[in-house]
């Protein structure tokens, strides 16, 4: 049995879909990262790089950051079809999280999200805020483009729409234009049945 901690509106979000999505069994240990308890000494032990998410596996050991875990459950659940056996398409699915994880999270909603990490001025916090937004922009134009037509980013559904899936409701609740494809796309992703079962986890 697989142990999940998560905490609900984070991008652990996007690993509570993709469990669903794989059918595995876990249970979920909630960590409120808004009331620090990534910070816990208990949860430093297990993690200690003090985020989420983070995969505790049946033989104990501790497997961490998004594209590790997303990619992890993938391969280890063939049956849900979401780990091509094509080396490109596997190469193209790490480029997406690649660049959603490394650039739009870290490089542009962390600092829409969080400016006050960074500067301790209200005028300085409204620059990085306003940087972060644009950077958000740019990213979800360069996704938009990657998409095209298809109903998901690289075509049929795959892990990449899993870190797709908390960025477009991120963006969502921060009020950021979605482009049209993008937002078709965060529609199918939330009918999805894997979506409405993990529905409960996601909420904060």
């Amino acid at each position: 049995m697989l142990t999940f901690f998560h905490s609900p509106g984070s991008c652990s979000n996007g690993i509570a879909l993709m469990l669903h999505e794989v059918g595995a069994e876990f249970d979920c240990h909630v960590v409120n990262v808004r009331k620090g308890d990534q910070k816990a000494p208990e949860y430093r032990a297990l993690n200690p790089k003090g985020k989420v998410p983070a995969i505790r596996m049946a033989d104990g050991g501790v497997l961490t950051e998004f594209p590790a875990i997303a990619c992890w459950l993938a391969e280890t659940h063939p049956d849900a079809g979401l780990w091509p056996g094509d080396a490109l398409a596997r190469a193209r699915i790490c480029e997406a999280l690649d660049f959603m994880i490394g650039s739009v999270h870290m490089r542009a909603f962390t600092f829409v999200k969080m400016p006050q990490k960074f500067i301790d001025t209200d005028e300085g916090q409204a620059a990085i805020r306003a940087h972060g937004l644009a950077e958000v922009e740019r990213g979800l134009a360069i996704l938009s483009d990657t998409m095209g037509a298809d109903d998901y980013l690289l075509g049929d559904f795959s892990v990449a729409d899993a870190a797709l899936f908390f960025l477009l409701c991120w963006a969502e609740e921060e009020g950021i234009a979605i482009p049209d494809n993008l937002a078709a796309c965060l529609a199918r992703i939330r009918a999805r049945s894997a979506c409405v079962a993990a529905a409960p986890l996601l909420r904060r």
